[in-house]
């Protein structure tokens, strides 16, 4: 007999939370812990969205999403987490460029970066300076016709060389454009710049089961394989969701499912606002990603000087559509050392991520689209080859995900690993003036994605929706001691 996983719902719920990606969750803990009741519901067998694994025979661990993020990260796990989850995040000692134009190894931070662009590349210092200054004091309501390409040409001009090493990681991080408003870059770069770039010890599937435990510690009602079928909206107001055929009632309603599939397919469109429908389709998603996971013989070893993160690329410039393109001349490699997971068997792991266009993958024949997926595994092992000479001898399992894998996986529509383009974020921030108590958090607007941006949106959205319960519970009062006045 199939499990029931709505198996003792209640009824109904303060906030229910539709999805488990780190926003998602995060917004669930914020509110468990502030005393609401809350249910969070997640479609896929595992929490975590992006932020997830897999598992093969041999004892190995795929991590899937982003293998650093800024050191704020630290700071927000501890204040909205546990200090235990906080212990576990630990700097990336060594991060490589090798492309046509320079190859270098930095921690970086300001310092070194600083170093490096007035050293290695003859920038003068003072522009250096400035430069950083300005991405410092970027915020979300700066000017937004300043683009990306603009800034950089603003403080080094004709220098393409600068702009590859200030740009290619945060492309790679996510999906900026030098086409984008500049804040989308700038606001994330200054983050890293602050102290160096950072990664979870331990793996994934650590940190989510860690999360999962303070989620259930804080009330947080937790189900997984419950996929929810629509929002419940009446007369402008949000009255809660229906999962698994049920109706289940809630004060406010949180997605972290995509902006397309919030909007148009679990609210409709006829539930809102003509003007914000079309501003909703005006939303552009932003790229996808593949990815090939090379599991490492037991008995090989990888000198760690090879590094943790390392842009390779073998194109003479940098270009956004270049990083896009099937004919991948880009690669990020992310290292995981047996360091990485201490608790569990010494494993070395490499993890190949390019960005990626869901029209060059989804619309292949089958047999067309298995083959392309075998010529992306056997193109990234010659490529990992420059770096380790013996990398085919050493291969102990080996395989590829597509934009087509993210999309089932995630249910992101054309499998967006870093939700929307910029526009997405007045969108979502947008919804609850046309729904009263719905809510949106997740990957929006480029600046809050990865994990950091994911976590702090939902910290901002949760206080949102506690602001809202407190005003409708004291309304609620107030209406209640109007009509008990004799």
């Amino acid at each position: 007999m199939p499990r029931d996983f709505l198996s003792n719902i209640r009824d109904r719920y303060d906030v229910i939370v539709i999805g488990s990606g780190l926003a998602g969750m995060t917004c669930a803990n914020v509110l468990g812990r502030s005393g609401h009741s809350v249910l969070l519901l997640e479609q896929h067998y595992k929490l975590g969205g992006l932020a997830t694994w897999f598992r093969r025979p041999g004892g190995h661990i795929f991590d899937i999403s982003l293998h650093g993020f800024p050191h704020g990260m630290l700071k927000s796990c501890r204040r909205y987490w546990t200090q235990e989850i906080a212990d576990q995040i630990v700097p990336l000692e060594n991060v490589r460029f090798d492309n046509p134009m320079f190859s270098l190894t930095t921690r970086y931070n300001r310092e070194d970066f600083t170093r490096l662009l007035s050293t290695d590349f003859g920038v003068d210092p003072a522009a250096v300076t400035e430069f950083f200054d300005a991405a410092r004091r970027m915020n979300f309501y700066d000017d937004q016709e300043l683009t990306t390409r603009e800034l950089f040409e603003k403080y080094f001009p004709g220098r393409e060389d600068v702009m590859r090493l200030l740009m290619e990681p945060i492309t790679y991080a996510n999906g900026s454009t030098l086409e984008d408003p500049a804040i989308t870059y700038g606001i994330v770069f200054s983050n890293f710049m602050n102290r160096g770039v950072f990664t979870f010890q331990g793996g994934t599937d650590f940190l989510v089961d860690l999360m999962k435990q303070e989620l259930q510690k804080n009330g947080v009602d937790v189900r997984i394989r419950t996929e929810v079928e629509s929002i419940l909206v009446e007369r402008s107001q949000v009255r809660g969701v229906r999962v698994g055929g049920r109706d289940i009632a809630a004060g406010a309603v949180v997605s972290n499912a995509s902006l397309p599939a919030t909007i148009f397919k679990m609210v409709g469109e006829q539930k809102l606002d003509a003007d914000f429908v079309e501003q909703c389709r005006e939303v552009r998603l932003n790229n996808s990603s593949t990815q090939v996971y090379i599991a490492i013989k037991p008995e090989c070893e990888i000198e760690e000087s090879t590094g943790d993160l390392l842009f390779s690329s073998t194109a003479p410039l940098f270009r956004t559509d270049l990083l896009l393109s099937r004919d991948i001349s880009s690669r990020t490699f992310s290292f995981y050392y047996p360091r990485t997971r201490p608790e569990g068997r010494a494993r070395t792991l490499v993890v190949s991520s390019t960005n990626a266009n869901f029209e060059d993958w989804g619309n292949l024949p089958p047999e067309e689209y298995e083959a392309s997926k075998q010529d992306l595994i056997e193109t990234t092992i010659s490529a990992l080859e420059k770096y380790l000479p013996d990398a085919r001898s050493m291969i102990d399992h080996v395989e590829a995900a597509t934009p087509l894998t993210f999309q089932h996986y995630t249910q992101h529509p054309q499998g967006a690993s870093f939700g929307t383009k910029f526009e997405g974020l007045a969108v979502s921030r947008g919804l609850p003036d046309q729904v009263k108590g719905l809510y949106h958090a997740g990957s929006v607007g480029i600046i809050m994605s990865g994990w950091l941006g994911a976590i702090n949106y939902g910290v901002i959205v949760a206080n949102d929706v506690d602001g809202h319960l407190l005003s409708a519970s004291s309304t609620s009062s107030a209406d209640l001691a109007v009509a008990e006045k004799p």
